[in-house]
């Protein structure tokens, strides 16, 4: 009797966390094909509720960038608004948001040879700016990837202006209003590409993949003075087989980079962290086994919460969307999460805002290349923690501290009784740009994380609501 009572727990227990990941919904429909970076640049970005998504389309007889947004975490959706407009080929769009600060850059080829363009968003994708150039030589400027921490925008991308590819580097410290020099950040003989970038506070982290040694291995630098001085050429993979397509994300000191593999015989997803910045790294982790090929991974962080989605060929299709789960900061996984059943699903992105972890990809199911999107809109655990079950003589809520902050601090509150518990940030705007908690929770003691990395300097509000009691409190963010 125990024992099958056991099995029924596990039976519902497993499909409660399945069930947690929504229907997908489709972005795109036309007769024309819809794609996803194929240089696992990020094509979905999120805010609060409010969720951002790029791609590059030729419904239009060639390539343009086009954009949507979901302004209820995606629920519902927005029309489709076409970002690019010349008779050149627009492609491999990557974006990025802090607040309502929505940035994209993307490879264009309108001047007859291919170059690096922005574009940005101060209302939340509302409205958008002119294009701006961010390269200009005679050769080709591909792949970029962009991230953003506070008023400062990284750029990177590939380059053979040197006669050979190497990796460069832009920033903006307004966010995005003007732009600074190119910056070489490699320089060898060999070919330096697909890099990708990610920012936490002051601190950025370039990966890319590079051939000096022989084969394809993943390599790193990274800058603690937004970009200002960068340290030298870091090797992270050391194998004889191939190394290809890095993605990298960051939170306060911690860094997490996965890649795809083939040391095993077959392209498998590895993953490495660093606790301190980039300093050391921790040994390679694999995150896959199976004997057919797992590529094009991509990664974000949020606190200690590492979430992980690729495409992935072991039902012997043309690529199944996969997803796996860390909370301890990559020190343990949850097993392979199957998003997709159709045969041909690639490139995907992932994004996380609140609880929500939102993944976007292209998709051949319906005869053509079109754009899907899955959420869970409880698959990221927010840092909260019961430090006492006592039960307190009334609802309150604490000042969080410390207080200025920078870039994380901690909230109290106390539930009097069981309730259903909103614990939300605002920025100055009245904004929402965060929820920490979003469930029913037991009365006791209890304490929340918030860590704004993404987010630029400023007051901010949090609010906690629940049946019987609110209060909001103000906050201040000084990077």
């Amino acid at each position: 009797m125990k024992i099958t009572t056991l099995i029924i727990f596990i039976i519902i227990s497993v499909s409660s966390v399945i069930a947690q990941w929504q229907p997908e919904v489709r972005l795109t429909n036309n007769n024309n094909e819809s794609h996803t970076s194929s240089n696992n640049a990020w094509c979905v970005a999120s805010s609060g509720s409010v969720v951002h998504v790029v791609w590059y389309d030729y419904r239009d007889g060639n390539s343009e960038i086009y954009y949507k947004r979901s302004l209820d975490a995606g629920v519902s959706w927005s029309a489709d608004t076409r970002l690019t407009n010349d008779p050149a080929s627009s492609w491999n769009p990557s974006v990025t948001v802090s607040g309502s600060v929505v940035h994209v850059v993307w490879q264009d080829d309108r001047n007859g040879n291919t170059e690096i363009y922005y574009k940005r968003s101060i209302d939340e994708g509302g409205n958008w700016e002119a294009d701006t150039r961010l390269t200009n030589n005679a050769s080709s400027s591909v792949s970029p990837s962009v991230t953003v921490s506070g008023p400062a925008v990284h750029v990177v991308w590939f380059d053979n202006r040197d006669g050979n590819e190497e990796i460069y580097y832009k920033r903006s410290l307004d966010f995005g209003g003007s732009w600074g020099t190119d910056i070489r950040m490699t320089n060898n003989s060999a070919i330096s590409r697909n890099p990708s970038v990610t920012a936490s506070g002051s601190a950025a982290h370039v990966v890319w993949e590079d051939n000096r040694e022989g084969n394809w291995e993943i390599y790193y630098k990274g800058s603690i003075d937004e970009g200002v001085n960068w340290d030298p050429d870091t090797r992270l993979t050391n194998n004889t087989a191939n190394s290809w397509y890095p993605s990298v994300s960051s939170s306060g000191s911690d860094v997490h980079i996965v890649w795809s593999d083939d040391r095993d015989g077959n392209l498998e997803i590895y993953y490495k962290g660093s606790i301190n910045k980039g300093v050391n790294w921790d040994a390679d982790t694999r995150l896959t086994n199976n004997s057919a090929a797992s590529r094009t991974p991509s990664v974000t962080v949020s606190g200690q919460a590492v979430h992980v989605v690729w495409d992935d060929r072991r039902g012997g299709a043309s690529g199944e969307i996969y997803y796996k789960r860390s909370t301890d900061a990559g020190v343990s996984w949850i097993a392979d999460t199957q998003l997709t059943v159709n045969f041909a699903s690639q490139n995907p992105s992932v994004s996380v805002s609140g609880t929500a972890v939102y993944v976007v990809w292209k998709d051949y199911r319906d005869g053509n290349w079109e754009i899907y999107s899955k959420q869970n809109p409880t698959g990221n655990p927010v840092g909260i923690i019961n430090i006492s079950s006592e039960i307190p003589n009334e609802f309150s809520l604490g000042q969080n501290y410390p207080n200025p902050f920078n870039p994380a601090t901690k909230i109290k509150f106390a539930l009097h009784n069981k309730s259903f518990v909103n614990l939300v940030i605002y920025d100055r705007l009245g904004r929402e740009v965060e929820k920490l908690v979003n469930e029913q929770l037991n009365a006791g003691s209890y304490e929340a994380d918030w860590n704004a990395s993404n987010f630029p300097s400023g007051v901010y509000f949090y609010k906690l609501t629940t049946g019987d009691f609110s209060k909001t409190n103000k906050m201040q963010l000084i990077k």
